[in-house]
C-alpha cells in the first residue's frame, strides 16, 4: 500500500525477484513511478478499505507492506491485513517515533523511518558506544552494534561474552557477516553485534569501552 518512492521501489524489486505484486494507491498518477515494464496489478483506492484489499488479492497474499505517507493509514491497513486476512508477513512504516515504539510493543512489525535514519547517521558521526539494530516486541531485548576498546582485539569472543554477560550474535568482518564459535578471536576492524537485555546495555557499553585489563 502506497506507491511513493519506497512503495514503487519495493514493488519493482519484488517483481524483479520473481514475486507476484499488487500495489495500492489513492492516486492513479502515482503508478507512473513503476515504469512501463511493471507487470503487476495496480489498484486505485484506500489501502485499508476491504473492497480495495480484496481487489488487490489480499486473500492469497503472503506479505503486505503499508508504506503510504500516513501513519494512521499504515497501521490500520497493517492490522486489517494481519488480523482480518491472516497475512503472515506484515510491516508498517511509521514516521512518529513514539507511535512506532507503541505499535512494535503491541506486536505489529514497524519500520520507524525517523528513528532508523537518525540511528544510521549517528553511527557515522559518533561510532563509539552502541546503536540498536533490532528490538523484540516487548522491548526487553535488543540487538546492538557495539564498538569495543582497541585492547579487546586479539581476545576470544568467549572472553568478551563472559566479561559482559551478553551474547555476540554475529560479527561484521571486512564487510561480511560471521557467526562466531568458541574459537573465534576478535580482530581489528571487526564490528560486533550483541544480543543484550535493555537494562544491561549501559553496563555492557561501559565494559567494552575499557581495556579488558581493567576487568581482570
Amino acid at each position: 500500500m502506497g506507491c511513493g518512492r519506497v512503495g514503487s521501489s519495493l514493488a519493482t524489486e519484488l517483481e524483479a525477484a520473481g514475486h507476484s505484486v499488487a500495489i495500492i494507491d489513492q492516486s492513479r498518477e502515482a503508478f507512473r513511478r513503476l515504469g512501463p515494464d511493471f507487470k503487476g496489478r495496480t489498484v486505485s483506492g484506500v489501502g485499508f478499505d476491504r473492497d480495495t484489499l480484496l481487489e488487490a488479492g489480499i486473500e492469497t497474499a503472503d506479505a503486505f507492506a503499508a508504506v503510504s505517507n500516513g501513519d494512521n493509514s499504515n497501521i490500520l491497513a497493517a492490522r486489517v491485513a494481519r488480523e482480518t486476512y491472516g497475512v503472515a508477513n506484515v510491516v508498517a512504516r511509521i514516521y512518529d517515533p513514539g507511535r512506532a515504539e507503541i505499535y512494535q510493543r503491541l506486536g505489529i512489525p514497524t519500520v520507524a523511518t525517523v528513528i532508523w535514519a537518525t540511528d544510521q547517521i549517528l553511527r557515522r558521526l559518533v561510532p563509539e558506544g552502541s546503536r540498536s539494530e533490532w528490538r523484540d516486541a516487548s522491548g526487553a531485548i535488543q540487538l546492538c552494534e557495539m564498538h569495543p576498546h582497541k585492547d579487546w582485539f586479539g581476545s576470544p569472543i568467549a572472553e568478551l561474552e563472559a566479561a559482559t554477560g551478553s551474547r555476540v550474535a554475529f560479527i561484521t568482518r571486512l564487510g561480511e557477516g560471521l557467526i562466531p564459535d568458541t574459537h573465534t578471536v576478535l580482530q581489528e576492524g571487526d564490528l560486533i553485534h550483541v544480543t543484550v537485555r535493555d537494562e544491561d546495555i549501559a553496563k555492557v557499553e561501559l565494559i567494552l569501552a575499557r581495556s579488558p585489563k581493567d576487568h581482570s
